[in-house]
């Protein structure tokens, strides 16, 4: 037995929604644009990486940018969601299934498009789907973050829960610590509202987003580390009017407004000094057309907004005159994707596969 899971790329933050907004994405012309994970009946010839009184595990690293990730399987976050995923099995008192785990590292590391949500979302849902299900939706996004935390020094979930659930993802106040000095918890007589983590968020069917990856190395945690402390009144004040308005833009049909309210006082001010030919590169973009533009995530990935095809190449042509810096460097053409990870069908992995050569 085995199963093959998917999970796309993702853009997080859209500049109005630090930490609280994350979109997946994929390719217009059908290609996958992230990670796969392969979880499979353990084999003859597989060498576990455990004791031989625990269930035996193997894990196999493939893919283009699977040589950025380093050889030891106890820093792959591929392994850690096994470990992670057993845990929670011992909890419930099942065991895991003697398995192999092949992670397909397709994208590339520190990018700004969710490559380590994209990882541990695909190898996560594919122990799920290979035991059964026994963990529901809020307890595997619970280990989704976890993981997020071993990438970024603190749990968070605006990659995982796109990467896992699709579309654009809002995070809810329990997805997140309460901050010291916090005022006292509201009384909610829905119990439901105070476990979900994320809600889903209308998103125009006809946006599309041009994503320029420069072909550099932004560490999520550097790219935290580089941002204040504390922020002004005015800064949160703006921040929260256009996260506001943005959010009311998308459940009241308005586009212009909502691509409007794409600004960031939070992170991009200080994350620019990160990006090569950054103040260059947005007003180019703005003069080609974008209706708006942003850091993806925490960079160096730069995404420009636009609502038709001929506007997108234009924009593509901007990316690549002006920012892409080595042969690593891409810029991929994008819609929503609103299925999140999946179940590959034997086609399409074979496929795959045979692509991968």
């Amino acid at each position: 037995m085995q199963v093959a899971v998917y999970a796309p790329a993702t853009s997080a933050n859209l500049s109005v929604g630090f930490d609280l907004l994350g979109l997946a994405v994929k390719r217009v012309d059908g290609e996958m644009l992230g990670d796969i994970v392969i979880v499979a009946d353990f084999k003859e010839g597989d060498t576990s990486l455990v004791e031989s009184s625990l269930p035996a595990v193997a894990f196999y690293g493939k893919g283009k940018f699977i040589g950025k990730l380093g050889n030891d399987p106890d820093k792959n976050l591929v392994f850690a969601a096994y470990k992670l995923f057993k845990a929670e099995l011992d909890k419930l008192n099942l065991k895991v299934k003697p398995l192999s785990l092949t992670l397909y590292k397709n994208m590339p590391v520190g990018s700004g498009l969710g490559s380590s949500s994209s990882s541990s979302v695909a190898a996560l849902v594919a122990l799920n789907k290979f035991h059964g299900e026994p963990l529901g939706k809020n307890a595997m996004l619970t280990l989704m973050g976890e993981l997020e935390g071993l990438v970024s020094g603190s749990p968070h979930y605006d990659n995982v829960a796109p990467a896992y659930l699709g579309g654009l993802q809002l995070m809810l106040p329990a997805a997140y610590p309460r901050y010291q000095g916090a005022p006292a918890e509201p009384v909610m007589v829905d119990e439901q509202q105070q476990t979900e983590l994320t809600v889903s968020l209308p998103v125009f069917s006809q946006w599309i987003w041009v994503l320029a990856y420069p072909g550099i190395v932004v560490k999520t945690e550097d790219a935290r580390r580089i941002l204040p402390n504390s922020y002004s009144r005015r800064e949160i004040i703006a921040q929260s009017s256009f996260m506001a308005g943005f959010v009311h833009a998308l459940y009241f049909g308005d586009d212009e407004l909502a691509a409007n309210c794409l600004h960031d006082y939070v992170a991009e001010p200080y994350r620019v000094q990160l990006l090569p030919n950054y103040q260059e590169l947005s007003a180019l973009l703005y003069q080609a057309g974008a209706k708006a533009c942003g850091i993806s995530g925490s960079g160096p990935t730069y995404y420009a907004l636009t609502d038709n095809y001929e506007t997108a190449e234009k924009l593509r042509q901007v990316f690549a005159e002006h920012y892409l810096q080595n042969e690593e460097g891409f810029i991929h053409i994008c819609e929503t994707d609103f299925d999140g990870a999946r179940v590959l069908s034997e086609a399409e992995l074979e496929r795959f596969l045979r692509e991968q050569g």
